[in-house]
């Protein structure tokens, strides 16, 4: 009997090749290694080897004949299994993948012959982890060079299901609902995410990375600072071969198909696109061999790009033309010290550099004029982590990282000092010639440092894995921006009509008679150093109860400490811990069919950008003008240009935003900050159906809790409208406590309590008379969804995976960015401003895609021909029609109120108002992005292999809409804007690719 269940067990996991490359839930491994666990004899001694590096590594198995072999680097390992001198089992060939455990039952006393069920020189992945309660999907480079994937790491995560592609001009991937700015990614262990605004991270050319790991939720509590999802991206090694490689990319401008001129109702272009073109060449070189055979290794690359993008601005009068010379370099850098002791250096820069050089342009001769400026701009950095793996006995493990991720932005123009940056929205009549004598929008210097250490260990206990380890980060941001031009002012005009309210929150503003428009002049200066630690430690134990059901039970504890430019706590709050709970039943029990589930709660940090702009000394100082009409200018270079031409001012100037100072922090912060948290729940079921094919579902609903914002409390219990605050960073719809006035004579001398649900806005009547207070209403997001999958694994002949997912993401708050408004200062978006800006907002968030579909495939259609396809297909997103006004103070600002009547009249209170929810008119359309690809394969004697893939892009060249124009109304008005729901974004067009390969 025994004997039968352990070739039924073997025989399974020998034909489970699928679920992995399926993306189902991942083991609780190590963030940049894998694991293999199993069964065999009690007291047997179990050996993996790995031939192309000479590591070697043994357990013995516990008195249950349960063995477990962590931290291991993804390859392709041996392993054998012996007990009292004697083999119990001919060697077996296993793969140890990203994140994954790898299940090995080995031969037992009654069961030595695994040949009878064909498992020698078969390369076992893990068909269904039992050992895991995770959500995730594993992409291989080796899958990824057989399909048509864009070569970027945004690509490769939305091949997972319920990732989305942001639908704003800052981009971003959304995980389940989440907004763009609450992911983390990781590459060696190493945390690369943008913390500045968190809407970003270092990336490395494809070639660098040897596996890819998308963590969907459910993941360990190893993994925090996040409610969104994981990246987790491993690099390539070297081993005790000789091996090099060239690529060579080249994507001509010729193969991009023309992107499409957007004209209004009336035949007015206001989308000059079809003049832009891309072209592409890059060149990437590698190698990788024994610096001491067995024992150092090491993988070096080198790529240099040739990117020459240039476009027209939206009325095709300036055109820009690009030179960026980015140029790649990574190492890895592997020391097997001995059989127990291993330690790894990674190291990467994505350092570029761009020059924009910019020209006058006619659109109508298609004729490049005189030169007017040029642009510069420098982004990435150095990165680098060592890593460091002990094992310490069979049965407790160590594993050390220490790193830093290196980030600049720095972006001027040689016309900085001279030219003020001009923008009009589509409405406005233009003048002819270019807005401005500039198009740089911001003199802006950024240098990100993050220090990274951490330190994650195993020990098995009897039937319990214990995991549990510390790390912290020190995040440190130099920043300094400003506008560019005389006085540091970037204006914007605006279309309306005389009577008109404008959105000014100084008040006052009402365009008027013979006036059809207004401008904004807007100063904007900060700068400052500004650090930021974040410490977590967790602890894990995996219960085997009975050899079919795994029980998991974690805890994490995270701090977050934001300090200002001086060194002080900013924004601090300590344990937050994050319980997670989850199950694994092998239905079976031979690794075939599981149910599990997952319950967990994760936080998300605040970015560095809230210290810098609320703790940094702020000026944002905004006026408003009458529009004149356009001043036609000529600059030193004798090109003309447009400027407004400045009426009367409109009501008083706007520095609520900042005024350039940093006041006492204490009645800026709520003092006792709640932190922003997410709660997941997850059930799912998946099955082999046999040696190839397996499925499963899952059903997912998240809810966040929280949020952190900026508003402005103007009222407080105790003093009422005359206990005036001001910008406050707290808790919307919660008791926040500032330092303010107590006695109300008008001096801050004692903490107050503001219970924001209710209170800490002043509501006036139209004669000044104070009426009491109002308060905001309290975030609200879920997500829930349910996700089908199909997988067909590779199998030297063709493969392929579906995925359909059905999901709800609702609420008022998005997240700490809002997409919607195209508003990206995460965590100081408009939504809490006042309590008119949201009220009413609750509907479906515009990462709200109710349908995905998601299909890829590869088909050999000769040991030398391959054809492969990639289909994204994806429902639009809600459209909202968003008002100024509100029907109950007279307050200019984003609301979800439309003025409908009585809008010029002077009191507030006459004015007639309708509600304007979420979603009201209708969704963008659903978008198809299909790729193709065909490959050649031929070896090249005994030195190579020579691969040429030539993939298309979008192609059917769709170019559907992605965002459209959502302010139904732009000033308190009986009108409606002409440019409601125009389109804004679109889907890049078709482009072709041409991949040439040789490795030796």
């Amino acid at each position: 009997m025994v004997s039968r269940t352990f070739r039924r067990t073997m025989l399974c996991m020998a034909l489970g090749m699928g679920l992995a490359s399926m993306g189902m839930p991942a083991a609780h491994a190590g963030n940049n290694d894998g694991t293999v666990v199993g069964h065999t004899d009690a007291g047997a001694v179990v050996t993996i080897s790995n031939a192309q590096t000479g590591f070697s590594r043994s357990v013995t198995a516990d008195d249950k004949g349960n063995y477990r072999i962590p931290f291991l680097p993804i390859g392709d390992y041996t392993l054998s299994v012996a007990k009292d001198g004697k083999t119990l089992t001919q060697p077996t060939s296993v793969t140890v993948t990203l994140g994954n455990a790898t299940t090995v039952n080995l031969g037992t006393a009654n069961a030595t012959n695994l040949s009878a069920v064909n498992v020698t020189g078969t390369s076992i992945i893990t068909a269904v982890d039992v050992t895991s309660t995770e959500s995730a999907v594993n992409i291989s480079r080796e899958e990824l060079r057989r399909l048509p994937v864009e070569q970027n790491l945004a690509a490769v995560a939305q091949l997972a299901p319920g990732v989305v592609k942001g639908s704003s001009n800052f981009g971003g991937l959304s995980f389940g609902g989440s907004s763009v700015a609450e992911n983390a990614i990781y590459v060696n262990g190493l945390n690369v995410t943008d913390f500045y605004n968190r809407n970003g991270y270092s990336e490395a050319p494809f070639n660098f990375y040897q596996e890819f790991q998308v963590k969907t939720g459910g993941y360990s509590v190893e993994f925090g600072r996040t409610t969104g999802g994981v990246i987790n991206a491993v690099a390539r090694s070297g081993s005790n071969e000789f091996h090099a490689g060239v690529e060579m990319t080249m994507e001509p401008g010729a193969w991009h198909a023309q992107a499409e001129d957007r004209y209004d109702a009336n035949g007015n272009r206001y989308l000059t696109a079809s003049e832009d073109r891309d072209s592409l060449m890059k060149t990437n070189l590698w190698a990788s061999g024994p610096i001491v055979k067995d024992k150092l290794f090491i993988f070096a690359m080198f790529e240099q790009r040739g990117d020459n993008p240039r476009n027209t601005n939206n009325e095709g009068t300036t055109l820009t033309s690009n030179s960026a010379s980015p140029g790649f370099w990574g190492t890895t850098i592997d020391w097997h010290i001995n059989d127990s002791n291993l330690l790894s250096l990674m190291a990467f820069s994505d350092q570029s550099s761009n020059v924009g050089r910019v020209y006058n342009y006619d659109y109508d001769t298609h004729t490049i004029g005189a030169k007017t400026d040029t642009i510069y701009t420098d982004t990435g950095g150095k990165n680098w982590s060592l890593t460091y793996t002990n094992y310490l006995t069979d049965n407790l493990s160590m594993k050390v990282l220490y790193g830093e991720n290196r980030q600049e932005s720095y972006n001027r123009a040689l016309s900085d000092l001279e030219c003020n940056h001009v923008a009009a929205e589509n409405a406005v009549p233009k003048p002819g010639v270019p807005l401005g004598c500039t198009t740089n929008t911001a003199v802006e210097k950024l240098n990100d440092k993050r220090k990274e250490g951490r330190v994650d260990f195993e020990w098995k206990l009897e039937d319990h894995l214990l995991r549990f380890g510390y790390d912290h980060e020190d995040d440190d941001s130099l920043y300094a921006r400003h506008y560019p031009g005389p006085g540091a002012i970037y204006y914007n005009v605006y279309a309306s009509t005389p009577g008109s309210t404008i959105p000014n929150p100084a008040g006052g503003g009402v365009i008027p008679p013979g006036y059809n428009g207004y401008v904004r002049a807007r100063r904007y200066e900060v700068a400052g150093n500004f650090d930021t630690t974040n410490n977590a430690f967790y602890l894990e134990d995996n219960w085997q109860v009975t050899p079919n059901l795994l029980l998991n039970a974690g805890i994490r504890r995270d701090g977050f400490d934001n300090m200002d430019a001086a060194g002080r706590d900013y924004i601090k709050m300590n344990n937050m811990w994050a319980p997670r709970f989850g199950f694994s039943w092998d239905m079976k029990g031979d690794g075939t069919t599981k149910l599990f589930g997952n319950l967990g709660r994760y936080y998300l940090p605040v970015a560095n950008v809230i210290s810098i702009k609320q703790a940094g000394g702020l000026l944002d100082e905004r006026t408003y003008y009458a529009f004149g009409g356009w001043q036609t200018l000529t600059d030193a270079n004798g090109n003309k240009y447009a400027v407004p031409i400045l009426g009367p001012q409109l009501g008083g100037v706007d520095t609520s935003q900042g005024n350039g100072t940093v006041g006492d922090l204490r009645s800026e912060v709520n003092k006792d900050m709640q932190q922003v948290y997410q709660d997941e729940l997850i059930l799912g079921f998946q099955q082999m159906l046999n040696d190839k094919w397996s499925w499963g579902v899952t059903g997912t609903y998240r809810k966040l809790h929280n949020a952190i914002d900026d508003m402005e409390i103007s009222a407080t219990p105790q003093c009422g409208g005359d206990g005036y605050i001001g910008w406050v960073m707290g808790n919307p719809g919660k008791k926040n406590t500032v330092w303010a006035d107590t006695n109300c004579d008008g001096k801050a001398d004692g903490w107050v309590t503001i219970d924001t649900s209710k209170q800490g806005w002043a509501m006036y009547d139209a004669d000044g008379n104070y009426l009491g207070q109002r308060g905001w209403v309290k975030p609200k997001r879920t997500y829930t969804s349910m996700e089908f999958q199909l997988d067909r694994a590779w199998d030297d002949k063709w493969s392929f995976n579906a995925s359909y997912v059905l999901s709800w993401n609702r609420g008022n708050a998005e997240g700490p960015v809002n997409s919607d408004t195209n508003f990206d200062d995460t965590g100081r978006t408009e939504n809490w401003d006042n309590p008119w800006v949201n009220l009413g907002g609750d509907g479906y968030l515009p990462n709200d895609r109710r349908h995905q579909i998601k299909l890829r495939g590869t088909y050999a259609i000769t040991p030398h021909w391959q054809i492969a396809g990639d289909a994204n297909i994806a429902s639009g997103g809600p459209i909202t029609g968003f008002g100024v006004g509100n029907p109950y103070d007279d307050t200019a600002y984003h609301s979800y109120f439309i003025c409908v009547a009585n809008c010029d009249a002077e009191r507030s209170e006459d004015r007639v108002y309708e509600a304007s929810p979420r979603g009201k008119y209708g969704r963008t359309p659903w978008t198809y992005n299909l790729g193709a690809s065909i490959t050649y394969l031929r070896q090249l004697a005994d030195i190579g292999q020579l691969r040429v893939k030539f993939a298309v892009y979008n192609l059917l060249n769709e170019q559907r809409t992605i965002q459209v124009d959502q302010d139904l109304q732009t000033t308190i008005s009986n009108s409606t804007s002409s440019t409601f729901k125009q389109p804004l974004l679109f889907q890049q067009p078709r482009y072709a690719q041409l991949t040439v390969s040789v490795d030796f």
